[in-house]
């Protein structure tokens, strides 16, 4: 790889890292670590970059000691691993100071990870991004040999996206009848588009996000994984979509795509396909799944709960389904934040049926609409039985889009709490 090619490239994402304009995140690197960024296509990796980059600048480093190479950039299609040697002869060209290395979609080069363990066995700054979960399979875990730091980037939450709108969303904010309005508005907005962060500016919104699924669906999840049917493929997410808040099996699943298959002369659907598919969009960090708590170890991973992402794009697939999109933008939050705990709990045996039940915290949420006196009844019955099955589970919560209230059942008190406030908290 010709040196005069990498100056290239790294000058000119130079240029690219100086004018970037950052939105606050709520993230934190330790200058004393090599970190590993990993989340959805356009979540904001790079520019949680481009900030670190910027910070080390401001705090006396030269822009000739930053190295960003972008591998999606297509002067490197021909990349191999044998090459990046060439990136340090080509930052030693420019300067003998310490450099701080950063190396965007790095997953796109085979082989990429011994190149990062040697890096890091060499003291060297480095941060990496990619845009697929196999950059941390088992194997590529073990060459890094625990040198990198781990970080999963998310779309913003609600209060980044606040942030990057200029909506003040203090506690004075909150009780102040104009800002609040502005805020309720700003949650009407983020429960439709989502939060990734080109979205805020986007002025066809639904066609950014479009071409964000369809690149996430080709490059991510086809192209990668050699899928054989991107029509299934295409079809299970559509599925997949209308079956948020449900669990589902992959037996049933199947059987739904064998049925659309057959009008559109495709094969047999197996479940094994099935379970290959979500595997991959899992990956592509499209979707996520949660468990029955309740259910035994092979129901469990048989029926789980799935949810996306984001809910711009999840969005896409849906018309007027306010319900299914608050039940999502609180599955994401709670997933960001608890990861492995939370599950859903839905028993046969005791009829309690909870939407999100984290036990290592002792909390149980329902999310609703609205608490009519037919869905007060249901999710206030649910928690209360399970309260009084599990008293230790006293941290009982309802969701809504608007209401708020406190309600005293015996000893079992539940909050009710508007969507905005629950991601506020959050």
């Amino acid at each position: 790889m010709k040196t005069s090619l990498l100056k290239g490239i790294i000058y000119g994402q130079r240029q690219i890292i100086r004018e970037a304009k950052i939105i606050p995140r709520e993230y934190s690197f330790d200058p004393n670590f090599n970190y590993v960024l990993v989340g959805l296509r356009r979540a904001g990796k790079s520019t949680l970059l481009y900030k670190v980059a910027q910070d080390l600048v401001k705090n006396g480093v030269d822009w000739d000691q930053i190295i960003y190479v972008n591998f999606e950039d297509e002067r490197l299609l021909d990349f191999t691993v044998n090459d990046f040697n060439d990136i340090v002869l080509t930052a030693n060209e420019i300067t003998p100071k310490k450099h701080y290395y950063f190396f965007d979609e790095i997953q796109n080069i085979d082989g990429w990870e011994y190149f990062a363990r040697r890096m890091a066995d060499e003291k060297q700054y480095v941060y990496i991004t990619g845009s697929n979960a196999k950059m941390l399979s088992g194997d590529i875990q073990t060459h890094l040999g625990g040198r990198y730091m781990i970080k999963y980037i998310a779309p913003f939450n609600f209060r980044e996206y606040l942030t990057a709108k200029n909506i003040r969303h203090d506690e004075e904010a909150l009780y102040t009848t104009a800002l609040n309005g502005q805020i309720r508005g700003a949650m009407n907005a983020y429960l439709k588009d989502g939060g990734l962060p080109e979205t805020i500016n986007a002025i066809e919104k639904r066609d950014y996000l479009n071409n964000i699924y369809n690149n996430v669906l080709l490059r991510d999840v086809v192209y990668k994984n050699g899928v054989r049917s991107p029509e299934v493929l295409r079809n299970l997410i559509k599925k997949l979509s209308e079956s948020v808040m449900q669990d589902v099996t992959y037996n049933r699943l199947a059987k739904l795509l064998t049925q659309i298959g057959h009008r559109e002369n495709e094969k047999k659907v197996s479940p094994e396909t099935i379970i290959d598919y979500l595997d991959y969009a899992k990956e592509a960090y499209l979707i996520f799944d949660i468990e029955n708590y309740v259910a035994r170890f092979a129901e469990r991973k048989a029926s789980p709960k799935y949810y996306f992402t984001d809910n711009g794009i999840l969005n896409l697939f849906l018309f007027d389904k306010n319900a299914t999109l608050l039940e999502n933008v609180v599955a994401i939050v709670l997933h960001n934040k608890y990861k492995d705990d939370v599950y859903f709990l839905k028993s046969a045996k005791t009829k309690i049926d909870i939407d999100f039940y984290l036990p290592e915290h002792s909390k149980a949420i329902q999310v609703t609409w609205e608490l009519s006196e037919t869905d007060k009844k249901r999710e206030i019955g649910n928690l209360v039985k399970l309260h009084q099955t599990n008293p230790e589970i006293k941290d009982l919560i309802i969701v809504t889009a608007e209401d708020e209230d406190e309600i005293q059942v015996g000893d079992c008190k539940i909050q009710v709490i508007p969507v905005y406030k629950f991601l506020l908290k959050n």
